[in-house]
């Protein structure tokens, strides 16, 4: 299999141009990401129906990959509590070598087969569930071996990788093929292929979160009150569409604790 991701960067002696020179050729390559995930919405779509209809049932969504593309996983997967206040078993991320890998690489944990199916057997996988496995190259054993597992057992697979024809896209039920073209430094596939990626992580949470009901208008309504800033953002909300001043929002916030509670003791006050 040819990897797009491994063909040799389009620039050459990078060591001797000047910073300016790297970063507007970094930006330039950087720019023809958003057109290769463009290219995949009409599958990636319907991978999100697919996830807002196993996540409407009861079901969960988890994302299973290596290295870069783990941890993208895994930063998309425990982003959703504090932004759309779910539980944080709704959405689960899964990398080769557990933990650990989140901050240091585990040297082989990639290279199983078997690994990635046990992972998910941990957390209790069902056909209730959807498995989206992430890895750039399309090619690793970890993420490739779970995911023929799961249509062997009749669980919903997506996935999202950077080469076409790649083994990984042939045991995903909606392949998302986003094909970014040679890194900027050969094989560095943190950069292109890691940042469509992330697009299109962002993309499938976000649009299923919506879907689900988790945003009122264009606004986080669920979101935790983690900290001061997301108390006054929830308080501006809460004002902007009641009326009420600032102190008057933000101690019915508080005592409510979610916008969405918030808004609904106004509504009912109102209507009484």
């Amino acid at each position: 299999m040819k990897k797009v991701t491994e063909s040799e960067s389009l620039y050459h002696d990078l060591e001797k141009k000047s910073t300016l020179t790297l970063l507007e050729e970094i930006n330039q390559e950087d720019q023809k990401v958003s057109l290769a995930v463009q290219k995949t919405i009409p599958i990636l779509s319907k991978l999100v129906d697919a996830v807002y209809q196993k996540m409407k049932s009861g079901g969960r969504l988890f994302y299973i990959g290596a290295g870069t593309s783990g941890r993208l996983g895994i930063l998309d997967a425990s982003e959703c509590p504090p932004t759309f206040g779910v539980p944080d078993d709704w959405v689960i991320g899964l990398i080769a070598g557990g933990d650990k890998a989140i901050r240091k690489s585990q040297e082989f944990a990639e290279d199983s087969r078997e690994r990635g199916w046990q992972d998910l057997l941990d957390n209790g996988i069902s056909e209730a569930d959807i498995v989206i496995g992430v890895a750039a190259s399309g090619t690793t054993p970890y993420v490739e071996g779970a995911l023929k597992v799961c249509q062997e057992k009749g669980i919903v697979t997506g996935s999202i990788t950077c080469n076409p024809d790649n083994p990984i896209a042939k045991v995903s039920d909606y392949p998302i093929i986003a094909i970014v073209g040679p890194e900027y430094v050969t094989g560095s596939t943190r950069m292109k292929s890691g940042t469509a990626q992330k697009l299109i992580l962002n993309m499938i949470s976000t649009s299923v979160m919506i879907k689900l009901g988790r945003v009122l208008d264009n606004r986080m309504v669920d979101m935790q009150l983690a900290n001061n800033k997301l108390i006054d953002r929830g308080a501006q909300l809460i004002l902007h569409r009641s009326g009420l001043d600032y102190e008057e929002a933000k101690n019915i916030l508080l005592k409510a604790g979610s916008v969405r509670a918030a808004l609904n003791k106004i509504n009912e006050d109102e209507n009484c």
